[in-house]
C-alpha cells in the first residue's frame, strides 16, 4: 500500500495526474485496503489457499498508452499507475494491466492474478501454497510479492496479496 501511495504522489508531483485524479486514486486505494480487512480468513475445507478476489488481468498490447487511453476514455476507468512501461487501470477492485508486447504477435491476456486470503498478513500462507504447488508437480516461480504458476492449459497465474507490481 505504501508503494502505491508513493507512486500516486510522485505521479501528481510530476504532473501526470490532476489533484482530482490523485484524490480519486487515494480513495480507491483506501477502499481496497478496507475491503482487504473483510477478506475471508482461512481457506475452506482444508484447502491451502482461498482465492479472495481477482486482482488483475495482464494484457500484452501493441501500444500500452493507446490501450490505456482507449479503456479510460470509453469505460471511465481511472489510471492508478503509469510508469512509462505499463499502465494499471481500476475496474472496481480489479486492475487491468497493459504492457507493450515486444513482438508483433497477436495480443493476449498474458496472465491472471488472484488475491489470496491472508497472503499479506500471514507469511506462512506463501510457504504453504508454494509447498502445495510443488507437491502437485509444478515448480512455482517466485517474485518479490507473488508466485507464478501455469494452469493445466498453460495459462499463467499469479498468486499473491492485494497489491501486485508485475
Amino acid at each position: 500500500m505504501e508503494y502505491l501511495i508513493s507512486k500516486l504522489l510522485l505521479d501528481f508531483e510530476k504532473g501526470v495526474m490532476t489533484r482530482r485524479q490523485l484524490i480519486q486514486s487515494l480513495s480507491l486505494a483506501a477502499t481496497a485496503a478496507s475491503a482487504l480487512g473483510a477478506t475471508p480468513g482461512a481457506a475452506a475445507d482444508g484447502k491451502v489457499a482461498q482465492a479472495a478476489s481477482l486482482n488483475h488481468l495482464g494484457y500484452q498490447v501493441a501500444d500500452y498508452a493507446k490501450s490505456r487511453d482507449w479503456y479510460a476514455d470509453l469505460f471511465g476507468m481511472k489510471v492508478v499507475v503509469d510508469d512509462g512501461q505499463k499502465a494499471m487501470l481500476a475496474l472496481g477492485e480489479t486492475l487491468l494491466v497493459f504492457h507493450t508486447r515486444k513482438s508483433p504477435a497477436t495480443p493476449v491476456i498474458n496472465h491472471i492474478c488472484f488475491t489470496l486470503a491472508n497472503w499479506d498478513d500471514d507469511k506462512s500462507v506463501r510457504e504453504k501454497v508454494q509447498a502445495e504447488i510443488k507437491r502437485r508437480g509444478q515448480d512455482p516461480k517466485p517474485s518479490e510479492h507473488s508466485l507464478h504458476i501455469n494452469d493445466p492449459d498453460g495459462f499463467t497465474l499469479q498468486l499473491g496479496g492485494k497489491v501486485q507490481y508485475s
